[in-house]
């Protein structure tokens, strides 16, 4: 039986963080973590989401996903979130699940655990940084354990985000996966080490 139980939230509106979240599943789960992956409940008005084909399509190509809970969060020993960027920051998609953690965080049932991130936005500049460093600083006040990829994957210097995986979207592309990959079993590597 696996030490290492990874829970993967995602949030995606047109695929590409729930692409990267199943790459990601597939490297940890390889890597021997026994893994859930989960998707942040859908916030959005439903005359919005299906006033754009691609935001519809995506919702109905997860909708036998489970949404995440707290009860996923408390299983898990390490997290590994995937997230668009919105305005340089976490969606409210996902930010609407982070608020609900207070109970959880209070009794330190998220400390000690490991957290990374992952995201993707319109363009190369588009808040991939602040995106992760804000998700970053959430998971500092729950005493997780930060892991980033850093400089430490082979394709790291060509992907260039030392703090997470990141793509333009609906672009994951083979220097991205190998980041993806990289990062989750670097994450899977760190919790093992923690939990033995």
């Amino acid at each position: 039986m696996s030490t290492v139980k990874l829970v993967i939230p995602f949030y995606s509106m047109t695929g590409t963080n729930h692409q990267m979240a199943e790459i990601a599943k597939a490297a940890a789960e390889e890597a021997g973590a026994e893994v859930r992956l989960r998707r942040a409940e859908e916030t959005a008005p439903k005359e919005v989401v299906e006033g754009q084909e691609k935001w519809k399509e995506q919702v109905e190509k997860m909708k036998d996903i489970p949404v995440i809970t707290t009860d996923d969060m408390e299983w898990g020993n390490a997290y590994l979130f995937s997230v668009p960027t919105r305005y340089g920051a976490v969606p409210s998609q996902m930010q609407a699940f982070i608020d609900t953690l207070g109970p959880l965080w209070q009794r330190g049932a998220l400390a000690g655990k490991v957290a990374s991130a992952m995201t993707s936005a319109g363009t190369q500049h588009g808040g991939h940084e602040t995106t992760l460093l804000g998700l970053y600083t959430t998971f500092m006040h729950w005493g997780s354990v930060l892991v980033a990829p850093g400089y430490t994957g082979e394709k790291s210097f060509e992907h260039g985000n030392p703090y997470g995986a990141s793509a333009i979207a609906n672009d994951v592309n083979d220097v991205v996966t190998s980041i993806v990959q990289h990062q989750a079993k670097r994450v899977v590597e760190i919790a093992g080490k923690l939990a033995g």
